[in-house]
């Protein structure tokens, strides 16, 4: 997540749109992909696109958002969910990811919740992030600095490097994504980084 920068969120009508809309990521570079409780039918998107890969033939990062129950943390992880998030500070789903050895990126957004969340596990959702924007997250990562923030909400992909540029490890897009696969992969491309030494190696 932290390489690719760009977090795509899907809220979508139905499961079959979601997957359709997953595949069309990872076929332009996406690897990780925030799927989201809101979509009826989320389990089986989850189940259908988990075991999937991405561009290069790695497997695909097919998390659950906007988890805020023990039931649907334990649903998710049985669909094979590779993370889960929440929009707000959740003690059950923390407390299930925790059994499970489950990567879990906890919601909040004032600065108790998100220190609470970075030291549960590192890392923060910050939502909804358009009301603090990019300043906001300069304040946090000045007194959290091992701190990854993820912000989401009301943000437009033009103004990803903005939040980037303020700290952010990687931020949430829900929409405004171009819908041409070409311009689609663009996105992606330019703003990706290496995921690890073997993929530096390989120059992608």
């Amino acid at each position: 997540m932290a390489a690719q920068r760009l977090l795509p969120v899907l809220r979508d009508a139905d499961a079959d749109r979601a997957a359709r809309r997953t595949t069309a990521l990872l076929a332009a570079g996406c690897r990780v992909v925030e799927l989201t409780t809101s979509t009826p039918g989320w389990a089986e998107a989850v189940a259908r696109t988990a075991p999937l890969a991405d561009a290069h033939g790695r497997p695909a990062l097919i998390g659950l958002g906007t988890v805020t129950t023990a039931d649907q943390a334990e649903t998710a992880l049985d669909a094979g969910a590779a993370f889960l998030i929440s929009p707000y500070p959740a003690p059950e789903v923390r407390a299930v990811a925790g059994r499970r050895g489950a990567v879990f990126v906890e919601g909040g957004f004032t600065p108790a919740e998100i220190a609470s969340a970075v030291r549960a596990a590192g890392a923060a959702k910050v939502f909804p992030a358009h009301v603090g924007g990019p300043r906001f997250i300069r304040s946090l990562k000045a007194v959290l600095p091992e701190g990854l923030f993820i912000p989401t909400g009301g943000i437009r992909p033009a103004e990803i490097r903005e939040w980037l540029a303020a700290g952010a490890t990687a931020v949430g897009i829900g929409s405004g994504l171009p819908e041409d696969p070409a311009e689609l992969a663009a996105v992606f491309a330019d703003l990706a980084g290496p995921c690890c030494t073997g993929c530096a190696a390989a120059g992608r």
